[in-house]
């Protein structure tokens, strides 16, 4: 939910769409969308963990659970606006193994943590149902280092009526809100994220993310219960130009919990 772009009068409500590229040429900065895949394990906008329906044996999921704890962000280039999100989700991912088939359909909730042109860096909480815009939510302060624990659940299974509920567990606030959203059920993740750049004469690139603490996942659960979570549906983000590393996920530990770092190729577990 990228919410302090301010290079064109043209971007939307919400912080996103058209701006100059430095060519000159108008992009689109995506803040929040499925996973663009470049193979089995990387990703050019996600980088975490990914369960899909088929790789689960026709699991499939109407609900997903997480905690982590706010990155603090700074700034990786000087005099560059950057942006980055850590969230929970169904649908949007891998659905098999291999990442040859993805789902359209995508709820999530979670934090942003930007950072402007000058280095400021900025925090807030939102909830999105893909292809509708980030929903913003005002009522939460966030900062670095607070602890979030997150949930979306079908009130009643199979009915496509969401409960989601987002809690900041270190200012004691929270938030919950019930919506009808008409999801695959197809997949279920724990993503930190970066935007997409689309246009400018390059196709889709990498959007600029900052340098964040590690981010630590904790409490993964599907359809209430513990995720196990496997080596192999890590998700690492790569520049799909240049194969750059821009964030890897640990190995987990306990099938519930692992660190993602930005800026490199390997990341110690929690």
């Amino acid at each position: 939910m990228i919410r302090h772009v301010v290079v064109a009068s043209t971007i939307g409500l919400l912080g996103f769409g058209p701006m100059a590229s430095p060519a000159g040429s108008a992009v689109t900065l995506v803040p929040h969308r499925p996973i663009l895949a470049l193979d089995a394990n990387q990703s050019s906008n996600w980088s975490g963990y990914n369960q899909g329906s088929q790789e689960q044996g026709g699991k499939l999921f109407n609900g997903v659970a997480g905690g982590w704890i706010v990155p603090r962000a700074t700034q990786h280039k000087p005099g560059e606006a950057e942006f980055s999100s850590s969230w929970i989700g169904i649908g949007g991912g891998c659905v098999d193994a291999n990442c040859t088939i993805t789902d359209a359909t995508l709820i999530q909730t979670g934090t942003e943590q930007d950072v402007d042109a000058n280095g400021q860096a900025s925090y807030s909480a939102w909830y999105e149902l893909i292809p509708a815009p980030a929903i913003s939510i005002g009522s939460m302060t966030i900062h670095a280092g607070d602890r979030m624990k997150a949930s979306i659940a079908e009130v009643i299974p199979n009915t496509n009526i969401w409960t989601i509920e987002l809690m900041d567990l270190t200012a004691g606030q929270s938030f919950s809100t019930t919506v009808p959203y008409a999801s695959t059920h197809l997949t279920a993740e724990w993503i930190t994220e970066t935007p997409v750049v689309i246009g400018g004469g390059g196709g889709v690139q990498i959007g600029p993310m900052p340098d964040l603490s590690p981010v630590h996942f904790a409490f993964a659960t599907t359809n209430s219960g513990p995720a196990g979570l496997k080596a192999s549906e890590a998700i690492q983000l790569a520049d799909p130009n240049t194969g750059e590393v821009f964030a890897t996920p640990s190995r987990p530990r306990g099938g519930t919990r692992f660190n993602d770092c930005t800026y490199r190729t390997r990341c110690p577990a929690p």
